[in-house]
């Protein structure tokens, strides 16, 4: 028989989390003592956030790749509602949604005992160069919508440039509610070159009392570019919480802009995707390294989010529902029929495998576009109607030349 946890199945956990110009969130607390999210970070728990909620979403039919715009929660809220429920019995307890959602998300997390979130990402304005008033003026007019639903926190996430996130903190503090800050670069800093240690500084002074990074890069590289920013905070005698939201993507061949550089991306990045027992080291990494909101983005399914709270078990003191149909390191395979499959009912299997791709003639890493454009391109400037053909040929002719 599989051998049994020390551990009671936890089913109040809550994460909803999206990308996009307003997102939103739900973090759980435990039954019968609603805790605000810094409470509980001071008292040195764990939060376990949820995964890539976009991203799932159109691998499942309701999401358009390219705008990535979250309507699904308006035009298919039984689809997104039930995304929420798996990513709640994996073990998350810290989600993030669009505003249509914010309904959705009260009610998932009344099912539990959670608090809501709502959040803000980069804007296109930013990069067309508007002034610094029109930009938190597109903060301010999201902001509104979480106001008006009381959520419980703020986050403002996503950022390429720590300028603007920091403009985006500055709106949000005006709340009097706890902010949290993410930023969507690596070790070598954002896009203008500001290190992480310097980049958290900021944010730290502009009024976040939560700074990490989330996206565009894997678990790896975003525990490392995290423990950057904690360095940097500390060397400044201030103090912060940490949180990491990483991709489900071996992204070692990344530039400084992440995945989005990648050839693969968005739509052939399945070979690329970490295993549940790649996700457990990265919960233990991140664990060691001070990481207190530990959670997902982009390519992060249910299952990811089960292992990072399993792996985090002990510390959590309770196992996610999902765990109940899940044996401790593949201990469930002790009942497979085939004994060379029983044998790979271990931990020591799981952790020293090296998955093969099944892909005899695909390279282990690719050649990053990096068009090398950023804020103030002509590239990026916005526009009211769509990409014309014209303009479509020459992006085509540009890509053709640099391959």
């Amino acid at each position: 028989m599989p051998s049994q946890s020390p551990f009671q199945t936890h089913k109040d956990a809550v994460h909803l989390r999206g990308s996009g110009p307003v997102t939103a969130a739900i973090i759980m607390a435990p039954a019968g003592e609603k805790k605000g999210i810094l409470e509980r970070l001071d008292a040195g728990e764990i939060v376990i956030g949820d995964g890539g909620f976009v991203f799932a979403l159109e691998k499942r039919g309701y999401v358009k790749a390219g705008p990535w715009t979250p309507e699904a929660a308006a035009e298919h809220p039984e689809a997104v509602r039930q995304l929420h429920r798996e990513f709640l019995r994996a073990g998350s307890n810290g989600q993030q949604i669009n505003e249509a959602a914010c309904d959705l998300a009260r009610e998932v997390a009344n099912e539990g005992d959670a608090l809501v979130a709502g959040g803000v990402s980069q804007t296109p304005s930013y990069l067309s160069c508007k002034s610094e008033d029109d930009v938190k003026a597109i903060f301010k007019k999201q902001l509104d919508v979480f106001v008006s639903k009381n959520v419980d926190f703020l986050i403002a996430e996503y950022f390429e440039h720590v300028e603007e996130a920091e403009w985006a903190v500055q709106v949000l503090k005006t709340t009097g509610k706890p902010v949290a800050a993410t930023l969507c670069i690596g070790p070598e800093g954002d896009l203008n070159g500001v290190s992480p240690g310097e980049c958290a500084v900021r944010l730290v002074k502009a009024g976040a009392q939560i700074v990490g990074v989330n996206c565009h890069f894997d678990p790896e590289t975003c525990v490392k570019t995290v423990t950057l920013m904690k360095e940097g905070v500390e060397k400044a005698g201030l103090k912060a919480h940490y949180m990491s939201q990483p991709l489900a993507y071996h992204t070692p061949d990344c530039n400084c802009q992440g995945f989005i550089d990648l050839p693969e991306f968005p739509f052939s990045l399945e070979p690329r995707i970490l295993t549940r027992w790649d996700m457990q080291k990265y919960a233990r990494e991140a664990y060691a390294a001070g990481i207190r909101y530990i959670g997902g983005c982009c390519g992060f399914e249910p299952y990811h989010i089960r292992a990072l709270s399993e792996e985090l078990a002990t510390e959590r003191g309770f196992l996610p529902a999902g765990s109940e149909k899940h044996g401790n390191w593949g201990s469930g395979l002790e009942m497979h029929t085939k004994p060379w499959v029983r044998a790979r009912a271990r931990r020591d299997y799981w952790e020293k495998l090296k998955p093969a791709s099944g892909r005899p003639f695909c390279p282990s890493m690719a050649k990053p576009d990096g068009w090398g454009v950023t804020k103030g391109h002509s590239d990026l400037m916005q526009q009211k109607e769509a990409t014309s053909q014209e303009q479509l040929k020459a992006l085509f002719d540009k890509a053709n030349k640099d391959h």
